[in-house]
């Protein structure tokens, strides 16, 4: 259940701290309320909002008025979209009313909407003063846990995982039964898998599925074990299932690039028309601008890709956007959980990273990126021939040899790619022409040759899906091959 548009009663001991406060005035700021209320519930937004206004401007010391401060914030919210509209209703709603329990979901929604817009630390610790506001303020409030989940996801952000796992634990120890609980221990158990606990990580989604079945959370759950446990544990040789999806024979139109929307969904970028698009229901969707040159293709929250391009840099609508700083000739790039986007090209000594704000800041120079669950980052350099996991502020914390654990070394990676669960694959080329992946330690999980798996053609791009297996660009022949 949730609690996000609770409706709250006028509190009897707030109205008696108001002494101005009359009951003809109680009586009519009530009135109202509720006239506003249906005008909205019949979709008369401009009378509705005329409504609220009127009561927040001619009795501002009504409870009422702080639920219309509430309303009209989410108005700006859900329906026009413009959430630059609803933060002064909220700080309005925080400061005016701190004593009422609409502030405490003022509270909630301004650090999610100032979470959202994070990309450094110091934003995200303005989002979390928020969260921490409600849980200190209004500790029996029922939206304490929600705040709990989110102060565990920005200190999962920041690299804090000993107190995101705290915060998810407590948050799941506030009305066990609920979705926001098992939302926390899906984030729990990740946690343990990024401290390197995955015997705990996999007993909690265990537990998950078993308390909670036939529920969302109970569904996630079994895809990340089923992961798990075929790439770590198992580790069965790859395979070849031949064209994918089954039957579909040159269909697509030089196919380079792939990756992996936010639901695990297939985006493709196709070199001879120069755009990306969305594999939804077994159809092509355009799903992004048109950019000659692709080398990398990315996808944001939004559904709608962005590609890095050779030619222009970033690109993220029709009309060209060049990455600032500009990048001479970028190879590739990726999105990190704060929203910011790595460039890098392998000639140059850096990697450019375009913040929200546009400021960039430099870690080593390499050919190709793939984004890791710790807020770091996989990095392929073909000059020193090793593959680097970098934290989230670029510096290296792993360094593992081009053909380490392999029966040949390889020279060259032709394409990078990683899942949420910190798994890492790549297309090689070399002494060792084929299939790598490796695991979060760097440690070598699975391999194959071309020539081994009986496949041939020109492979450019690779995802990872979410049953494990995955998926290869083949543009040579116009096709999909996905192996498991």
């Amino acid at each position: 259940m949730s609690f996000l548009g609770t409706r709250f009663r006028p509190i009897p001991l707030l109205l008696a701290a108001m002494p101005m406060l009359t009951a003809q005035d109680t009586d009519m700021a009530e009135r109202l309320y509720r006239s506003g209320e249906r005008a909205y519930a019949a979709h008369s937004y401009v009378e509705a909002l005329e409504t609220w206004n009127q009561l927040v401007q001619q009795q501002p010391q009504s409870p009422y008025a702080a639920q219309a401060l509430l309303a009209l914030a989410r108005h700006q919210l859900d329906v026009e979209k413009k959430p630059d509209a609803a933060i002064p209703l909220l700080e309005k709603l925080k400061t005016d009313y701190l004593k009422t329990p609409y502030a405490g979901e003022a509270m909630l929604l301004l650090g999610r909407l100032r979470a959202s817009r994070s990309h450094t630390p110091a934003e995200i610790k303005e989002a979390m003063a928020d969260f921490h506001r409600l849980v200190d303020l209004f500790p029996d409030h029922p939206l304490v846990q929600a705040a709990r989940l989110e102060i565990g996801l920005a200190q999962k952000l920041q690299g804090e995982w000993g107190r995101a796992l705290q915060s998810f634990t407590e948050a799941m120890r506030l009305d066990p039964a609920s979705p926001i609980a098992r939302k926390a221990q899906l984030q729990a158990a990740e946690t343990l898998d990024i401290m390197g606990d995955l015997t705990g990580c996999l007993r909690m989604l265990q537990d998950l599925r078993n308390r909670f079945p036939q529920t969302p959370e109970a569904e996630d759950a079994a895809w990340r074990i089923q992961v798990r446990a075929q790439q770590r544990l198992l580790k069965p040789p790859l395979k070849s299932l031949g064209p994918w999806p089954q039957g579909r024979q040159k269909w697509l139109k030089s196919p380079i690039l792939l990756a992996t929307g936010p639901e695990g969904d297939l985006y493709i970028y196709q070199s001879d028309d120069d755009r990306p698009y969305h594999l939804k229901d077994g159809a092509l969707v355009p799903a992004g601008p048109s950019s000659k040159n692709g080398k990398a293709l990315l996808v944001p929250a939004s559904g709608t890709a962005w590609v890095v391009s050779g030619k222009f840099g970033l690109v993220k609508e029709e009309v060209p956007q060049v990455a600032a700083p500009p990048v001479p000739s970028p190879s590739g790039g990726m999105l990190d959980p704060w929203g910011n986007v790595w460039i890098c090209d392998p000639g140059a000594p850096a990697i450019s990273v375009v913040g929200g704000d546009g400021a960039a800041r430099a870690v080593p120079g390499v050919l190709a990126l793939a984004p890791l669950p710790t807020g770091g980052a996989v990095a392929a350099s073909d000059a020193s021939r090793t593959l680097k996991w970098l934290d989230a502020a670029g510096q290296v914390k792993l360094s593992v040899p081009y053909g380490k654990d392999l029966p040949a070394t390889f020279k060259y990676i032709v394409a990078l790619t990683s899942d949420p669960l910190g798994h890492v694959a790549a297309l090689v080329d070399g002494d060792f022409e084929g299939v790598v992946l490796w695991g979060p330690d760097g440690a070598v999980l699975r391999s194959a040759t071309y020539k081994s798996l009986g496949i041939a053609g020109k492979f450019r791009g690779v995802a990872l899906d979410r049953s494990g297996g995955l998926i290869l660009a083949d543009k040579s022949n116009d096709l999909l091959i996905r192996l498991q």
